[in-house]
C-alpha cells in the first residue's frame, strides 16, 4: 500500500508541477528551472517504486534515457534556431524521460497539437485584441501587443497529461497491481 501511495503521489506531484510551470509561462513567459528539475528527479524514484512493487508500467531504463536525449537534441536545436525557449526545452526533456522512446510519438503529437492551438489563440489575440486589462508581461498582454510568443510550457504539460493517460500510468490495472504485490 505504501508503494502505491508513493507512486500516486509522484504522478500527482509531477503533473501538479507541470500545471505550475504552465501557469508561470502564461503569467510571465518563464518557467522556473526548479519545475523541470522536480519532473526529472521524480522519474527515477517513481521507476524504483514500480520496480520494488513488481509493477511493469515503465519500459527499460535505456528507453527512458533515450527518450530524454532525443527530445533534448530536438528541442536544443529548436532553441538554437530561436524557435523554442530554453526553459521549454528543459521541461519537454524532463517529461520525455517519463515517456521513453515508446511514448514519444503521442507526447510529441499532443504537445504539438496544443502548441498549434496556442499559436492560433496568439494570432487571434494579436489581430483582434479582445481583452481590455491584462497583467503586464503576461502572454496575452504580449500577444495583444504584437509579440509572436506562445507559452509552450502549456503545450508540453498538455502532451504530458495525455501521454500519462495513454501510457497507462493511471490505469486501474496498474494501480491494483501495486496492491497485488503487497
Amino acid at each position: 500500500m505504501l508503494l502505491l501511495m508513493l507512486y500516486v503521489f509522484l504522478l500527482v506531484a509531477v503533473l501538479g508541477v507541470g500545471v505550475l510551470a504552465a501557469a508561470s509561462d502564461v503569467r510571465g513567459m518563464t518557467i522556473p528551472n526548479l519545475h523541470s528539475v522536480i519532473v526529472l528527479a521524480a522519474f527515477p524514484v517513481c521507476y524504483g517504486v514500480a520496480w520494488l512493487a513488481g509493477v511493469d508500467v515503465f519500459h527499460g531504463p535505456l528507453s527512458h534515457l533515450l527518450g530524454l536525449l532525443i527530445v533534448f537534441a530536438i528541442s536544443a536545436g529548436l532553441f538554437a534556431l530561436g524557435v523554442m525557449g530554453a526553459a521549454d526545452s528543459k521541461l519537454a526533456s524532463a517529461y520525455a524521460v517519463w515517456m521513453g522512446v515508446y511514448g514519444l510519438a503521442p507526447f510529441l503529437f499532443y504537445m504539438t497539437l496544443a502548441g498549434g492551438l496556442l499559436g492560433i489563440a496568439t494570432i487571434i489575440m494579436k489581430r483582434y485584441r479582445p481583452f481590455k486589462k491584462l497583467p503586464a508581461g503576461s502572454w496575452m498582454a504580449q500577444a495583444q501587443g504584437g509579440a509572436d510568443k506562445v507559452p509552450y510550457g502549456v503545450a508540453i504539460v498538455c502532451g504530458a497529461f495525455v501521454s500519462f493517460w495513454l501510457l497507462g500510468y493511471v490505469e486501474g490495472d496498474v494501480l491494483s497491481a501495486f496492491l497485488a504485490g503487497s
